[in-house]
């Protein structure tokens, strides 16, 4: 088993930065890729970025490419989301997921965090 908490989520000004985090507890954090997905309201839960054990790895969704940038501390068991030049469609629930295998999809993902709101103004 592995707890998942997001944290950072809040307002911000289109154009500005807000980092999230995600600090892992539970099962060794190392073993586990780990992604950001988000759902907007009346919206299906959608991916945004994952990263694979060592940090080698990353995807990202073309809506955040250039923008978004995903990493990890496994030292500190923590993943971590910055996100620079947010747009108004950006504004989302975001959820951290840990899961055997890197995937687009949200079903792939065995733990999940509650999820922190993100609202981008305009």
């Amino acid at each position: 088993q592995v707890q998942l908490v997001e944290s950072g989520g809040g307002l911000v000004q289109a154009g500005g930065s807000l980092r999230l985090s995600c600090a892992a507890s539970g099962r060794t954090f190392r073993n586990y890729n780990m992604g950001w997905f988000r759902q907007a309201p009346g919206k299906e839960r959608e991916f945004v970025s994952d990263i694979s054990r060592l940090g080698f790895t990353t995807y990202y969704s073309d809506s955040v490419k250039g923008r978004f940038t995903i990493s990890r501390d496994n030292a500190k068991n923590t993943l971590t989301l910055q996100m620079n030049s947010p747009k108004p469609e950006d504004t989302a629930v975001y959820y951290c997921a840990a899961g055997a295998t890197m995937s687009l999809s949200p079903g792939e993902y065995d733990y999940w965090g509650q999820g922190t709101q993100v609202t981008v103004s305009s």
